[in-house]
């Protein structure tokens, strides 16, 4: 997938944090970027994770984007499991922030960690072709991998991303920042 070392840029560390955005760091001096998240942890019950991206440092976070996703699913007592595709989130030519995950739990014991590869933001001639991979446990209780794939339709230059969960704070957890040289 990455064939370099990681490069760490930035790190943001949430606290009662409505988003984080990483609104510098992000411009042609790597091809590839990975942000990782650690132990994300939402304050509200049963919401989803989420990023967008903004070709104006931040001022609006709302690239156009199409994804696919797909996740493996099995409950603590082991008597459901799923793998399969997710129509409820995949985009199709929308700007709404790509989901992570759905129905993450907020008890003390339930985050979200995985990682967003971004290829070529500040290319002005292709789309930023992007794929997630993160752990989760949802609120029932279960745990759920999640994959999503997909690319911002855009011929201009991403230079900031925002995370957020549709409702409530980032009650705790880190993303970092890097490169892939």
């Amino acid at each position: 997938i990455s064939g370099g070392g990681l490069n760490l840029i930035s790190t943001q560390t949430a606290s009662s944090s409505s988003s984080l955005s990483f609104t510098t760091g992000i411009d042609s001096t790597y091809k590839e970027y990975i942000f990782k998240f650690i132990n994300i942890h939402p304050a509200t019950d049963s919401v989803t994770f989420s990023f967008n991206m903004s070709t104006d440092g931040g001022s609006n976070y709302n690239v156009t984007k199409t994804s696919t996703a797909f996740r493996a699913t099995q409950d603590e007592a082991g008597s459901f499991t799923l793998l399969g595709y997710d129509t409820g989130s995949d985009l199709a030519q929308s700007t709404s922030y790509q989901p992570l995950t759905a129905g993450l739990g907020n008890e003390n014991d339930e985050s979200v960690s995985g990682t967003l590869h971004l290829f070529e933001p500040s290319s002005t001639v292709f789309v930023k072709h992007f794929f997630t991979n993160v752990n989760y446990q949802y609120s029932d209780p279960q745990s759920v991998n999640y994959y999503h794939a997909g690319y911002g339709n855009t011929a201009s230059a991403i230079n900031a991303v925002d995370f957020k969960f549709n409702s409530g704070n980032i009650d705790s957890g880190v993303i970092k920042l890097y490169g892939v040289s």
